[in-house]
């Protein structure tokens, strides 16, 4: 069983990236200073120079194009975010 889930989380990592990738400018730029940079929402939006809650806007978007486009690995998704 190990080989397989190594199997599955280098797929999911290959998928993931290209999906991240695949985003809008501004979303991926949320995720990165968010997930990267350990910043918190106030912080982003300080950077963005938007209010903390059209980062958290921002970031249920790019969550939800991310599930939709991840489509099989939805549910692995789930455990990671």
């Amino acid at each position: 069983a190990e080989p397989d889930s190594a199997l599955e989380e280098t797929q999911f990592t290959d998928r993931l990236a290209e999906a991240i990738n695949r985003l809008p400018e501004r979303e991926r730029l949320v995720l990165s200073l968010y997930y990267q940079k350990d910043m918190n929402l106030k912080e982003v939006g300080m950077v963005l120079e938007v209010s903390e809650s059209r980062v958290c806007q921002i970031h249920g978007q790019a969550l939800l194009r991310l599930k939709a486009r991840m489509g099989d690995f939805a549910d692995y998704l789930e455990g990671k975010l």
